[in-house]
């Protein structure tokens, strides 16, 4: 039998720690080790407690959320889940955030009683089980610079992940050119979150991005990101194709799907198709991957290194390449 997913809540509300940590004790294989009101007290008990999977919230007196996360990734990274209001502001810090190298950002219950956190159960309880042991990356690492132009051999970049490939689609992006393969990205974000993201990437990379709309021409230099909400977000036709917005039931709990887009993109583009797979910890994006692949595609996902050297991957992609190639195997599969 698994170990239990150990969790520290920290939170200055006392109420919110006391409903928090209610809700998280009801998720069979958690255990809430400790509750703490600010980053001190979380240094302390993180020392004593060695949890596997921190919550924290982005609003806190003295130091902030983001300041202590910042604090965190830079010097012990560790598995880490947000709470941000419902703001314009909390918006804009719950992706930087998710940049910083946090798993997931969870917007905070409107009222704060225990109907609320049930609402967001079943999902957070998928994310601190699917967050334990994994591998977080420092966010003192360095920052990415652009690519030269590339000579684009006519592909088409799909990109699939969850909240938690914020941080390794700003490294991506970061280092494209500004003439990039064409790129349709789903990403599991949170509602009200993409078009922060993309404010916030547009500022930075050399490639365009942009909210993909129904009908929208693909073209060479653009970064297309599917917006969260009732549509799921297709490629039809290839070369000289569209996006298209469908509206249909959700694919394994998520609406957009990565395993739909990747199918279209199977469909319309064959061989000339590239998937990329980030950060996904549930069932989307495994059957898009079988779809690439017998349509001809070809799909790269990171890696993973365990301690005896041996290098894996768990989403059946054509290659598992290290995370600090991905960026250089991309553009080689995309360019003449």
């Amino acid at each position: 039998m698994a170990a239990a997913v150990k969790v520290l809540v920290v939170d200055d509300s006392l109420t919110m720690r006391a409903l928090l940590s209610g809700a998280l004790e009801r998720i069979p294989g958690v255990v809430v080790v400790g509750s703490a009101d600010g980053a001190e007290e979380a240094r302390a008990m993180r020392q004593q407690f060695h949890p596997d999977v921190m919550t924290l919230d982005v609003e806190m007196p003295g130091m902030s959320g983001i300041d202590y996360l910042a604090e965190l990734m830079a010097d012990r990274p560790m598995p880490v889940i947000m709470f941000s209001t419902r703001t314009e502001a909390g918006a804009e810090a719950s992706i930087e955030a998710l940049r910083l190298g946090a798993i997931d950002c969870f917007p905070k219950p409107k009222v704060a009683v225990a109907a609320e956190f049930d609402k967001i159960l079943a999902k957070l309880g998928k994310r601190i089980k699917a967050a334990k042991g994994a591998v977080v990356k420092s966010s003192a690492a360095s920052k990415s610079v652009a690519a030269p132009p590339i000579e684009w051999n006519g592909r088409l970049l799909a990109i699939g992940g969850e909240a938690a490939a914020t941080q390794a689609l700003f490294d991506l992006f970061g280092s494209f050119s500004a003439n990039c393969p064409p790129t349709v990205v789903v990403q599991h974000l949170g509602a009200g979150l993409a078009g922060t993201l993309i404010d916030k990437m547009a500022a930075e990379i050399a490639p365009k991005i942009v909210l993909a709309e129904d009908g929208m021409a693909i073209e060479q230099g653009t970064i297309y990101l599917a917006p969260p909400g009732d549509h799921h977000v297709v490629v039809d036709g290839w070369p000289n194709g569209r996006l298209r917005m469908l509206a249909r039931d959700a694919v394994a709990g998520e609406r957009p799907s990565i395993s739909i887009l990747f199918a279209s993109v199977a469909k319309a583009a064959g061989a000339e198709a590239v998937g990329l797979l980030l950060g996904a910890d549930g069932e989307d994006g495994e059957a898009g991957v079988r779809a690439l692949q017998a349509g001809g595609g070809y799909c790269i996902a990171p890696a993973e290194q365990r301690a005896d050297g041996f290098v894996m991957t768990r989403r059946m992609a054509s290659q598992p390449v290290p995370p600090d190639q991905l960026s250089r195997s991309v553009i080689r599969l995309c360019s003449k």
